[in-house]
C-alpha cells in the first residue's frame, strides 16, 4: 500500500512539473513573440567599424528579447546605385522589418515601401533627411536612432577653440550625403564668434579621399572628419596624410579612434543600434506600432581621446584630459 501511495505521489509531481514546464515554455514563447519567425532585411551603406556595430547592436536587441530571426543583410557598398535594389528586394521578399543602417539606405527603403516597418539608425538628420516630420514623432512607417547628439558639434567646435585657437579646420566630404551636408553647415554655424575658420574639401567618392586630403592640409591646422560614410570608409587614407603633417584629426565618432583619430566628443554606435533593435522588438511583436515610437536622440556623449595618435599628430598634451577624457587605443 505504502509503494502504491508513493507511486501515485510520484505521479502527481511528474504530473505538476510537466504542467509548470509547460506553464513556462508557454511564458517564454510569449515574451519572444509567441514562437513566430520573423524576416528582417538589413540595408547597409557601407561596411566601416561604425555601422559594423550598429548591426551587432541591433541584432544583439533582437536576440535578448529571445526572438527567432533570420537576417537578409545587405551593402550598397558606398555606392548609390545599389540601395534601391536593395530595398525593392526586400518589399518583394516580404519582410517583417527593415533595418536601415545609415541615411541613404533609410531613405531608399522610405521610397520602396509605405507599408513595412522601418527603424533606422546611423542617420544623422532624420528630420532634414525626411524620414520623420520632427524627433518627438516617427513617420508613417519608420522610425529610429539618430547617431549625432544635439551638442555634439557645439563640443567639438568648443573643444577646437579652446584647444587650437585661430585654427583653420580642413574638413574632407562627400556633399552627396545629406547627413554629411547638415553636419558641415552645423560646424559652420557654431564656429561663428570663435577663433576657428573652416575650410573644405568635397569628394564624390572613397578613392578621391587621400588626394582631396593631401591638397588641404598645405592650408589648414586641423583636420574634422565629421560621420561621412563616404570619407569613413578611407578614414587610414586620412589619418596618414595628417600623420606625415603632423595634424591632429578630430572625428565624428569613437571607432574611428581606433583607425587613428585623435579626439572626439562622440556616441557609442552598439548603444544605439541595440535602442533601435529594441524598438524593432516592440514593433515586430505587436507591443507598439512604429507611430508610437517617437525618433530618438543618443542619450549622452563623451569626450574620447587617442594618446597615441595625438603623439603621431604632434598634439601638445593639455593635463585636463587625463580628467575629462575616456581613451581609446589604436587598433592593432
Amino acid at each position: 500500500m505504502r509503494k502504491l501511495i508513493l507511486a501515485v505521489a510520484m505521479i502527481g509531481l511528474i504530473f505538476l512539473a510537466a504542467c509548470g514546464s509547460n506553464e513556462d515554455s508557454e511564458s517564454t514563447a510569449k515574451s519572444a513573440g509567441d514562437g513566430k519567425k520573423y524576416k528582417v532585411g538589413a540595408s547597409q551603406y557601407v561596411e566601416h567599424p561604425s555601422l559594423d556595430n550598429a548591426y551587432k547592436g541591433f541584432q544583439a536587441a533582437l536576440d535578448e528579447a529571445g526572438l527567432d530571426v533570420e537576417y537578409d543583410l545587405q551593402s550598397a557598398q558606398n555606392d548609390q546605385n545599389n540601395v534601391k535594389p536593395i530595398s525593392d528586394g526586400f518589399v518583394a521578399d516580404k519582410v517583417d522589418l527593415i533595418f536601415a543602417n545609415a541615411t541613404p539606405s533609410a531613405l531608399g527603403a522610405l521610397q520602396a515601401t509605405k507599408e513595412i516597418p522601418i527603424v533606422f539608425t546611423s542617420v544623422t538628420d532624420a528630420v532634414g533627411a525626411g524620414l520623420v516630420p520632427s524627433m518627438e514623432e516617427a513617420g508613417g512607417n519608420v522610425t529610429g536612432v539618430v547617431d549625432l547628439h544635439p551638442d555634439a558639434i557645439k563640443e567639438t567646435v568648443k573643444f577646437m577653440d579652446a584647444n587650437f585657437p585661430d585654427a583653420k579646420v580642413g574638413m574632407v566630404y562627400n556633399a552627396g550625403e545629406q547627413n554629411s551636408v547638415s553636419q558641415v553647415d552645423a560646424v559652420k554655424a557654431a564656429a561663428e564668434g570663435t577663433s576657428i575658420q573652416v575650410v573644405e574639401r568635397t569628394v564624390a567618392n572613397s578613392a578621391e579621399v587621400q588626394q582631396a586630403t593631401t591638397t588641404l592640409v598645405s592650408e589648414v591646422d586641423l583636420l574634422y572628419i565629421i560621420t561621412d560614410n563616404t570619407v569613413v570608409s578611407a578614414l587610414e587614407s586620412v589619418v596618414g596624410v595628417a600623420n606625415e603633417q603632423d595634424i591632429p584629426v578630430i572625428v565624428g565618432e569613437p571607432d574611428s579612434l581606433g583607425r587613428g583619430g585623435f579626439a572626439t566628443f562622440g556616441i557609442d554606435y552598439y548603444t544605439i543600434g541595440h535602442r533601435a533593435g529594441e524598438m524593432a522588438v516592440d514593433i515586430l511583436t505587436g507591443e507598439k506600432s512604429v507611430s508610437d515610437i517617437p525618433a530618438e536622440y543618443p542619450p549622452e556623449i563623451q569626450l574620447f581621446i587617442n594618446k597615441e595618435a595625438a603623439e603621431e599628430q604632434g598634439v601638445e598634451w593639455n593635463d585636463e584630459w587625463d580628467e575629462t577624457a575616456k581613451f581609446v587605443e589604436t587598433a592593432k
